[in-house]
């Protein structure tokens, strides 16, 4: 498993915990800073994912 994958579902993981910890303080801000976190690390573990998917075909 390449580190993005792990970087990235943690970056997921606390961009909804700014989501829910926003909508419970009615802080737009934060809540829009955990969407942007949660896009991020959405993006960053497809690309550990296409990293994986390289890796073993090139073990192969």
């Amino acid at each position: 498993m390449d580190k993005d994958r792990i970087a990235g579902s943690a970056k997921q993981s606390k961009g909804s915990i700014k989501i829910a910890v926003g909508n419970a303080l009615g802080d737009a801000k934060m809540v829009a800073d955990g969407e942007n976190d949660k896009v991020t690390g959405k993006l960053q573990n497809a690309i550990g994912g296409v990293k994986d998917a390289v890796r073993e075909s090139l073990e192969k």
